[in-house]
């Protein structure tokens, strides 16, 4: 009997246990993906993009036997399992809020088997010795790592004997993979892209991972957090690797890959922080509305706010759909605790823009810079955009590279301006030490 194999995050056929699973029979295998509203609508055109992209990609992999439907999952998935008289429809796990409440309504109408996840180890194997779940990320971290992991799946295109979607009858419409209109944003997508572009920074960067990957003006990271949100590369696959490495970089790139796990974990155990503070208790904080803040708001996005590493953040963003992390702390932290906007306004800003937008990074990162999260930043941490554009980038190269209004001012000078601003550059929106106080007192009524 055939089964059907529903991608969503793993749009791979190397390491992909779900794909191991789904050919473990004699029968053969239905390739599926869903074309679901509820996700495409607020991923925004850059990440819509890349998600078509990969499609056509791995639809290439599968020699044009991928099915692409469009409509309500909990609706067609049944119907397609029904229309090849499949017996299971395989997926990989999504720990997702949204994603947990669709599977759990598509199980009720078809056998629905998990096989993996996205992630290293999946939420909810890691927990304290009461069974709780960890609220900080360094005991996290040691346990994650005695936890362990399986090493990466062998699978691969003739894993499976694929069926042919032509052949299906009497389910879901098979539409075109869309094109996303206006996208400008040239880069290669798809498992092949994403084992290359791993291979480049392992090969010739993650040794320097640790000292340099502060270094927006460096340009040295592995940017690989697109492929991974996509599930174009397995985590795993990269960990093989770095555990041939013994280097303070390869050892600082595998706390990152936790990271990505920590934060699903958060999110898997407290769904509510998607959107709200982790910390209740910050729910009280005075935080500016009204026509003045959204001004504010609109400067910070449109990079016009005359401080350098904010702006040139904010426009590479809006430019490449993506942000140097050190870079995304410091313009966050600018929001909340210099224009004292809330966190998820942001979030949900960076969530419209960036190619690799993953809903537990990016809220908790947020949170984390707005000290109402997890292992959360100090309140009393408020980043001086100023000294941290000089800490990252000494040369200001980044900045000169992101805000042409400033390219003849020189070295670092780019980022304090004494020496006065060009005609072109704006004013500051605001001022840092008065705001910085302002922040420091709201806080600190609820410390």
């Amino acid at each position: 009997m055939p089964s059907v194999l529903w991608f969503r995050r793993d749009l791979r056929l190397g390491d992909h246990p779900a794909l191991a699973r789904a050919a473990e029979s004699d029968g053969s295998v239905l390739g599926l993906f869903v074309l679901d509203e509820k996700l495409l609508t607020p991923s925004g055109s850059a990440r819509r993009d890349v998600l078509f992209r990969m499609l056509t990609t791995l639809d290439e992999q599968l020699d044009g036997n991928l099915l692409v439907v469009r409509g309500d999952p909990t609706t067609v998935v049944p119907k397609v399992a029904k229309a090849v008289d499949a017996t299971d429809v395989h997926i990989t796990e999504d720990f997702g809020p949204y994603g947990r409440e669709r599977d759990a309504a598509v199980g009720e109408k078809v056998d629905l088997v998990a096989t993996g996840s996205p992630y290293v180890i999946s939420p909810g194997r890691i927990t304290k010795d009461d069974g709780d779940g960890f609220k900080v990320f360094t005991p996290f971290y040691r346990r994650w790592l005695d936890h362990g992991w399986r090493g990466p799946a062998d699978t691969s295109v003739k894993t499976a004997t694929w069926l042919d979607p032509s052949d299906v009858s009497g389910g879901p419409k098979r539409v075109d993979i869309p094109t996303e209109k206006g996208a400008d944003v040239d880069i290669e997508v798809g498992e092949d892209a994403a084992l290359k572009q791993w291979k480049e920074f392992y090969d010739n960067r993650i040794r320097e991972y640790d000292d340099e990957r502060d270094r927006p003006d460096l340009d040295t990271t592995s940017r690989m957090s697109m492929h991974l949100k996509w599930g174009a590369v397995h985590p795993r696959t990269l960990l093989a690797d770095i555990a041939k490495s013994r280097n303070e970089g390869a050892e600082s790139y595998r706390r990152e890959l936790c990271f990505r796990d920590f934060y699903a974990e958060i999110l898997a155990r407290r769904p509510d922080s998607a959107r709200e503070n982790y910390i209740k208790k910050f729910d009280a904080i005075e935080l500016d509305t009204g026509k003045h803040a959204d001004e504010l708001f609109d400067a910070w996005c449109e990079g016009k706010t005359g401080y350098p590493i904010v702006d040139a953040g904010m426009r590479q963003l809006n430019s490449e759909h993506w942000m140097h992390n050190r870079v995304r702390m410091i313009v966050a932290s600018f929001l909340v605790k210099d224009l004292h906007l809330p966190w998820w306004r942001g979030a949900r800003y960076f969530m419209a823009q960036l190619r690799d937008g993953d809903l537990a990074s990016n809220q908790h990162g947020w949170q984390w810079t707005a000290g109402t999260g997890t292992d959360a930043s100090p309140y009393f941490r408020v980043f001086n955009p100023t000294t941290q554009g000089e800490k990252f980038d000494p040369t200001g190269d980044y900045v000169r590279r992101w805000i042409p209004e400033l390219h003849e001012v020189e070295g670092k000078a780019v980022h304090a301006l004494k020496n006065g601003r060009p005609e072109k550059y704006p004013d500051q929106i605001v001022d840092h030490a008065h705001e910085r106080q302002v922040a420091l007192e709201r806080f600190g009524k609820i410390k």
